[in-house]
Order: C-alpha cells, then structure tokens, then sequence
C-alpha cells in the first residue's frame, strides 16, 4: 500500500469547517469504544545469534507500547527484533520506549531524554497517530515531528532512524463517517509532511506495506491486532535486513 498524497486546500478546509462533527463524533466514539491498555513488559528483549549484536529502540505511541494485543510477545516492538533475528541470524536486543497516547512532543520532551545513553544502530519510531486525532495543524507537526528527529539525531548520532508513517485514518473501523474522511484527509496531510522532514534530517520513511483489512485491528477497531503487528513488523524487519545487506556488500 502506497503512501497517500497530500490532500488538496479544499479538502483541509472541508475539514476545518467540519471541526464541529469532529468533535461531536469524536466525544462519541470515545465514550463507547474500551479503553484498551499496553501489555506488561520489562522494556528490553534479548534474543541469541551468532555475530555481530544489532541493537533496536522501538519508541513512539500506543502501537509501540503494544496496545490492541493481551501480551508483548504478540506486540510489534516484540515480533520485530524476533523476525530480524531469524532473518539475519544474528542477535539482536531490542529497548521498547512506547507510551500510550502520546504525540510527537511528549516523545521528545519526555521519553527522549529519559533513554539510556547507548548505543543503537536502528530506532523504529511510531508516532503521528495522536498528533492527527488530536487535530494538529500542519505547521504544529512540523514543528513537533521535526525537532523529534532532531532530539533522536542529537541523543543517538549512530542510529538509523525509520518512521513508520501515518495510516490513513479514513481506513480505521472504528470511526464513522464523515469523522473517518476528516481524519483520513487529516492523516494524509501530516504523513505528507512528515516524510519531507524524514528526507531533510536524514531519517527513513519506507513506503507502508501493512494493510487495513479487519484482521488486522484489534478488537475496538483503532489499535492493531496480532496479525497487524506481525504483518507490520515482518515488513519493517526485511526492511532492516536489506540494510544490514547492503552494508554488508559496500563492506567487500
């Protein structure tokens, strides 16, 4: 599935002028949908292989946290290194940094700083969701979104960086319509911006693989389901393993 393309001026401002059904749906899908929350973990996994250890951080939102599944083995932040070590053979340890509901500032200000100073080669980041359903403006995103990247760039100078990007939220079953198409146009537009950041301060933005099909979300129609989280992380982990790839050629 192909990145969307920036929606057009009157479609951002259909939607500001429907701002007041946003909020209306918006209040009513909150009240009915179940307040799902992050499985228990320890924050860091380890698995064994031979070679060189490849280390992860997997940091952002609920779907880092691993909301939508009832344990982290199920999670993506858990599958992901599990599929990286069976692609690579090598061992791979992994420090989950997910915190629900959080936007791109609250990332920055204050998970971010809270990291251990080590050493990562790639951080998996997962965030822009909360930013769209919070009905950031464009500008906002690219002021939060950008010096997100640039405190991750600061903190961990070696990493490579990969952004998952912004499902189109007109895709999520659990929102009606218009409060879908709202959402969806809003999505688009951060998505949009936030792949021209990742360009500009040298972060990956592969284009999106995972599909919306119901399987895939959790039971109240918003998070991702295990077969989500395994569908995305397999994507993202052949990703990485292209890299590692890569390097491996360059290094001969």
């Amino acid at each position: 599935m192909a990145s969307s393309p920036r929606p057009t001026r009157i479609e951002l401002l259909l939607t500001w002028l429907l701002f007041p059904v946003y909020v209306w749906q918006g209040l009513a899908v909150r009240r009915k949908t179940p307040r799902m929350q992050p499985p228990p973990n320890k924050g860091h996994f380890d698995f064994s292989g031979g070679g060189e250890k490849l280390k992860l951080l997997v940091i952002g939102d609920s779907s880092a946290a691993g909301v939508g599944v009832d344990n982290i083995e199920q999670s993506f932040a858990y599958q992901l290194p599990q599929f990286l070590n069976k692609a690579t053979k090598r061992p791979v340890q992994v420090r989950i940094a997910g915190m629900n509901s959080a936007v791109s500032a609250q990332i920055r200000d204050y998970v971010v700083p809270n990291i251990e100073h080590q050493h990562f080669d790639y951080i998996a980041l997962n965030i822009g969701i909360n930013d769209t359903k919070n009905f950031h403006r464009g500008n906002q995103f690219c002021r939060d979104f950008g010096t997100l990247l640039y405190a991750l760039r600061s903190r961990f100078p070696a990493a490579v960086i990969i952004w998952s990007g912004i499902l189109d939220m007109q895709t999520v079953p659990a929102l009606p319509s218009p409060l879908n198409w709202i959402l969806g146009v809003r999505s688009r537009l951060l998505d949009h911006n936030g792949r021209i950041l990742c360009r500009e301060r040298g972060a990956l933005a592969p284009e999106p693989e995972w599909q919306p099909l119901p399987e895939n979300f959790s039971t109240d129609g918003f998070h991702a389901s295990e077969a989500g989280y395994c569908e995305w992380a397999e994507n993202l982990s052949a990703y990485v393993a292209e890299l590692e790839s890569q390097k491996t050629r360059r290094g001969k």
